[in-house]
């Protein structure tokens, strides 16, 4: 779907995204896990958010980054097809599948091996170590780790403790407690000189391999290397819970609800409310790209816009007798891979005069079209817009639209795609 990007929530990361490491890199996520915590039968890792597996957005978080070589993810024998399959359906060009060990350790140590019995992928200088299910890793912190390890050998991401840390007396009585302020949370993602961290692993006992979790602690251990830790964002967290998959979806449709292209086909008499509802639209988003129907006929105009990744689109016409420019749209939309990774909003607005008649054989066609368009992840809903001109309530209106429009992009719901809205 997306393009040569990353979901960028802050907009931070600027001088990173400027830059390459003067290394080669490549990444390893373990992906082995049985989701035990989540407390249903299928991994955490494979558990739909959007209807698009969960470690689909961690890969493409890291294939969006042009200087991350290879992405190995180590999965079971039992998922393997699983994750072939999603590589094919989402397009993940630079992964490499490998299947993991009975533990976190092993399948990591799988997943560097790759590296260097006979295998075609080039050993890269540096490499990362980063959960399948931490989906929001951005380009900054994974540059800030890359240079760290690059330096000292070994770096991680950590965050403040948010919980006091407490330990038991044989009794289940307290024994003592932390001072919060001085210790971290080791976080993912961490990066090893290469070379450091196998040779780590291939010393390591099997108690290490079977029972450890930490990969810097393994650098410390068995290469003798310290690593240098790295302040990271608050959105390292990663999907553990059941009720974390919603928040991760709540993030996502957040982030991607924050660009809306509004493309225009009215006459003069709409233009005050054309107008009115565009501006209004500037207060609920980050960024509204304006698009006359000519532009949007080029479709290499249409595709700048998706590369800048905007998911949102919103045709402006007079009535619903102007539908042929969403469908359109449609057609051009259908004609490129963007809806593969997320779904793509497409609101049809139509400003109708209050004296006027609705045409129904044209809103049938809108809700026939939004059944079709829907299989392939692009929702179309219909909004009516009834003005009078001159009206003291004209803001009053578009203010009413707008909300309507933001509500139905944010909750992105296909149960109610083909429905017609009025305001």
């Amino acid at each position: 779907m997306e393009p040569e990007t990353g979901l960028d929530k802050r907009g931070g990361g600027a001088k990173a995204a400027e830059e390459r490491p003067p290394v080669l890199v490549s990444a390893v996520l373990p992906a082995g896990g049985t989701g035990e915590r989540m407390g249903g039968g299928t991994p955490k890792q494979f558990c739909a958010i959007l209807g698009r597996p969960l470690i689909s957005y961690t890969v493409r978080a890291l294939e969006s980054i042009s200087w991350i070589s290879h992405i190995v993810v180590v999965v079971s024998l039992d998922n393997v097809e699983i994750m072939r399959s999603i590589v094919k359906q989402y397009g993940h060009k630079r992964t490499v599948i490998v299947e993991g060990g009975t533990s976190r350790h092993r399948s990591i140590f799988n997943g560097l091996e790759i590296f260097v019995k006979n295998s075609p992928i080039q050993k890269p200088e540096v490499v990362i170590i980063h959960d399948a299910v931490r989906p929001f890793v951005e380009k900054d912190i994974l540059f800030k780790v890359v240079m760290a390890a690059k330096e000292h050998g070994a770096a991680g991401a950590i965050r403040p403790l948010v919980s006091t840390v407490i330990a038991s007396s044989a009794d289940g009585c307290l024994d003592h407690s932390l001072d919060r302020a001085k210790y971290r949370a080791s976080e993912m993602p961490q990066a090893f000189l290469f070379d450091i961290i196998h040779q780590a692993y291939r010393q390591c006992n099997d108690y290490d391999l079977d029972y450890g979790t930490e990969c810097l602690h393994l650098a410390l251990k068995y290469s003798k290397t310290t690593a240098k830790l790295i302040e990271g964002p608050s959105d390292l967290w990663k999907v553990t819970y059941k009720q974390d998959l919603y928040a991760a979806e709540s993030l996502i449709k957040e982030a991607i609800s924050q660009e809306v292209c509004v493309i225009t086909d009215i006459n003069e008499n709409a233009v005050q409310v054309g107008f009115l509802l565009h501006e209004t639209l500037k207060s609920h988003v980050k960024q509204v790209k304006s698009l006359s129907s000519t532009l949007c006929k080029d479709h290499n105009h249409l595709q700048n816009i998706l590369l800048g990744q905007c998911y949102n689109f919103i045709c402006i016409n007079d009535t619903l007798s102007d539908f042929k420019e969403t469908q359109q749209l449609v057609e051009m939309l259908e004609n490129t891979n963007t809806s593969l990774l997320y779904s793509i909003v497409l609101i049809s607005v139509h400003l109708h005069v209050l004296e006027g008649t609705l045409c129904s054989s044209e809103m049938l066609k809108l809700v026939e079209l939004a059944k079709e368009v829907k299989k392939k992840n692009i929702f179309l809903y219909g909004l009516i817009v009834r003005y009078q001109q001159d009206d003291m309530k004209l803001q009053e209106t578009t203010d009413s639209a707008a909300a309507l429009i933001m509500a139905l992009i944010r909750d992105r719901n296909p149960a109610f795609v083909g429905q017609l809205l009025v305001a």
